[in-house]
């Protein structure tokens, strides 16, 4: 009997997420699994999709978000990542976590990040997974839980300081927790003054439930810049103290008296990698962005506001004009714009380059999807990989970037059947002109959708055509680590 199909997609170049050379032919979908890969000629479909030679590969994983809420809150909030392709994110990042903790009033940044008033109502991440699958998602959710969460919770705010030991088995406990619910790692933002003031043995003994669940340690290190070689050495002390796989996030050489550095930290890391597990993701430009905090700022890194509750006009400004305006110094400007957030230039595009290139590196957007005047990376990081740094300055090969953007990131986290198009797996897929596929959006106008890209399906569902944006559909699922 011919095989039948709820989707055919047929005559693409297929880049199947492993890294290996693309290849012309067919994918069949039935439900949400590919169910066949190859010439399909004798196969027929209640809908096909002529490719006509375009790019198909695995719907993009974002190893790196902020989109706790953003999940849940439709296209209105989702549609800068399905329109790049991305088909999972992986959330929890940096410490923040939308649970597990219950606010009454607004917390400390950067928890504000991703939350505010009435958001943070999440007692377990039970409740919050039970709320995601109510609610439904575009993309498919990969959840973490975040230290600064559970410290400010814990410590009932008092977090500039040690934990207590009943403060630390509570956290513990959530941990445990949630990894029982769902969670698939834990996460720390030490750089942030929530977390900063904890130790490593904090860390350590608050991460314990990772070894029993075989969860991952993912960390904002807590010094990029001119302590990052010990940063990465204390990340690696947590990950063989708990027996578990580490994960380094948005890995740079912060501040110019850095830039070079990454010659430096990335041989480190090989060395590491000989006797213990540790990754890393990167986003692929010279700018970071995240609160705005008054004494880090430096006269000789240009800042960018993306928003600000008392001056919402200010949102997009460079802080210097700011300051100018107000006939002030940038410290001063930026404590009247408090509570606000930031991009910064404080990365060197040749370290950029050289941490993207290498083999283990991973692409995360670390987009932040509330802010009124994001960092372009919300909207461009794939296609800018693809279009910019693949096919137009070939850092690395087409099949090299996907692979960074797909297969790799879901064998690190343990995605079971994400990340490849082969028989079997899930059909997250993207489609696309290799041709044209670039970014739009900049620092200026940072809300773009990006060229090039044409239909993506989460779960065998689409969920992004180009011309019609955001289907409405909503297919995505809680992912949770090395479960099927």
């Amino acid at each position: 009997m011919a095989l039948r199909c709820d989707l055919i997609i047929r005559d693409a170049t297929i880049f199947d997420g492993t890294g290996g050379p693309r290849r012309r032919g067919d994918v069949g979908v039935s439900g949400d699994r590919i169910v066949a890969v190859g010439d399909l000629g004798g196969a027929s479909a209640d809908r096909e999709v002529m490719a006509n030679g375009r790019a198909l590969a695995p719907g993009f994983i974002d190893a790196h978000t902020h989109d706790d809420r953003a999940v849940m809150c439709g296209p209105e909030c989702m549609t800068c990542k399905i329109s790049q392709g991305v088909t999972t994110v992986v959330v929890g990042n940096c410490g923040v976590s939308l649970s597990p903790a219950r606010f009454s009033k607004r917390p400390p940044p950067p928890l504000d990040l991703i939350g505010a008033d009435g958001w943070w109502r999440f007692d377990s991440f039970g409740d919050y997974a039970h709320e995601l699958k109510k609610r439904g998602s575009e993309v498919n959710t990969f959840a973490l839980v975040g230290h600064q969460t559970m410290r400010v919770e814990a410590m009932d705010g008092d977090v500039m300081r040690p934990a207590r030991d009943s403060e630390i088995e509570h956290m513990r406990l959530r941990v445990k927790n949630s990894l029982a619910e769902g969670a698939s790692g834990f996460s720390t933002g030490l750089y942030y003054p929530p977390n900063m003031h904890a130790t490593t043995e904090e860390v350590i003994a608050v991460a314990e439930p990772l070894r029993a669940f075989g969860g991952i340690y993912v960390t904002h290190m807590r010094d990029e810049a001119d302590r990052v070689l010990a940063s990465i050495e204390e990340t690696a002390k947590i990950g063989k103290r708990v027996g578990v796989p580490v994960w380094v996030s948005h890995h740079k050489c912060s501040m110019p008296e850095n830039y070079g550095r990454s010659t430096q930290t990335l041989p480190l890391i090989d060395a590491i990698n000989q006797t213990q597990d540790m990754f890393f993701d990167m986003y692929p430009y010279p700018a970071g962005s995240t609160v705005l905090m008054p004494d880090r700022l430096r006269d000789d890194v240009k800042v960018m506001i993306t928003w600000s509750i008392p001056h919402p006009e200010m949102a997009g400004k460079y802080l210097s004009d700011i300051a100018r305006g107000w006939n002030t110094d940038i410290r001063a400007a930026a404590q009247r714009l408090l509570p606000a957030g930031q991009v910064t230039w404080q990365m060197d595009e040749e370290d950029v380059r050289r941490i993207m290139a290498h083999p283990s590196s991973v692409i995360g957007s670390d987009g932040i999807p509330h802010d009124a005047h994001p960092h372009p990376r919300l909207w461009g990081t794939f296609p800018r990989v693809l279009g910019l740094y693949a096919r137009e300055l070939r850092l690395f090969s087409l099949e090299t970037a996907i692979h960074k953007m797909t297969g790799r990131t879901a064998n690190l986290f343990g995605m079971v059947d994400r990340g490849e198009i082969r028989e079997g797996a899930y059909a997250d897929l993207v489609l696309f002109d290799a041709d044209t596929v670039i970014d739009r959006a900049t620092f200026e106008d940072p809300k773009q959708v990006s060229a090039g890209i044409e239909e993506v399906w989460a779960n065998g569902v689409p969920t992004y055509v180009t011309g019609k944006g955001a289907t409405g559909e909503k297919p995505g699922r809680l992912v949770t680590r090395n479960r099927v």
